[in-house]
């Protein structure tokens, strides 16, 4: 199973991965209607990328009414935009705030990382987003924070 990921450090904040989704989905540049949010930490330049993880445990799928939303066999969370009423039962129970409505307010909007090609991706000149088998990730981030602790080792501190 294939996950998106995030390294912060190199993410310049320049939301191309926003406007190459909200053009993937729905035809226009708008980053209202991304399904990848930028939050900026202006104080520290610090720009973080948030997106659906696709939880194991959605609660977006427990709470659906029509049942819309499903998981398909790659892991995914897929919205069945003909099943959904827009009660925004999933919206409210997204522990990560990442089901919104849309920029009109007449349609939820998820990530479903593009039926396997998260367009997110191929617009990160800065390699901000990667989108990687679960294990290289698991292996990418047990890399990093032994670094990390060699670094502070290194340091002193």
């Amino acid at each position: 199973m294939k996950v998106l990921m995030v390294d912060i450090d190199k993410c310049t904040g320049c939301r191309a991965c926003e406007y190459a989704c909200s053009f993937a989905h729905d035809g226009e540049f708008n980053p209202l209607n991304s399904r990848i949010h930028i939050s900026e930490f202006l104080d520290d330049f610090v720009f973080v990328p948030t997106y659906c993880t696709q939880c194991d445990e959605a609660y977006c799928m427990d709470v659906c009414p029509t049942k819309a939303l499903t998981r398909s066999q790659s892991g995914v969370v897929e919205l069945d935009y003909d099943k959904c009423i827009g009660c925004k039962q999933c919206v409210i129970a997204c522990p990560w705030g990442n089901i919104k409505l849309s920029s009109d307010a007449k349609r939820v909007i998820k990530c479903d990382l593009c039926g396997g090609e998260p367009e997110c991706v191929r617009v990160c000149h800065a390699g901000a987003l990667e989108f990687v088998d679960v294990e290289d990730a698991v292996l990418g981030k047990q890399i990093r924070a032994a670094a990390n602790i060699k670094r502070s080792a290194v340091a002193g501190v």
